[in-house]
């Protein structure tokens, strides 16, 4: 029963990965086949859709896990609680993936003039310009 279960997990996890790219893929082909007048935003944001239902399937799983030692399938409930374990630490790993990214490098908002002399950038330096 326990390893019937596990087979089904995967097969659904296998399903919303697909699902999940899927949408991905729409996302940024969405952005990039936006209107012309409007241009997409420069940061659209981390998508935490893939976390949620990544989420949603642990905690799903923990239930049945919960389900199946209250009725006595011990067994069966270990494995789903071990699979419920995995997906959790799925969901975290992803969730601590998704919130740290980092910020963009600010671009420099000083350059420096042409040098006249003629000479290289530390003689002007030196010369005042």
């Amino acid at each position: 029963m326990g390893l019937l279960l596990v087979v089904a997990e995967v097969a659904l996890s296998a399903l919303l990965t697909v699902w999940l790219g899927l949408r991905g893929l729409a996302r940024s082909q969405g952005a990039t086949e936006g209107a012309v007048s409007a241009p997409p935003p420069a940061d659209p944001g981390t998508d935490w859709t893939p976390v949620v239902v990544l989420g949603v399937l642990a905690l799903l799983v923990a239930c049945v896990a919960v389900a199946l030692l209250r009725s006595g399938w011990h067994w069966s409930g270990g494995m789903q609680a071990v699979a419920a374990m995995a997906l959790g630490l799925a969901v975290l790993a992803s969730a601590a993936q998704g919130s740290g990214r980092e910020a963009p490098e600010p671009a420099p908002t000083w350059h420096s003039p042409p040098c006249l002399s003629g000479g290289d950038n530390d003689e002007c330096a030196r010369s005042g310009g």
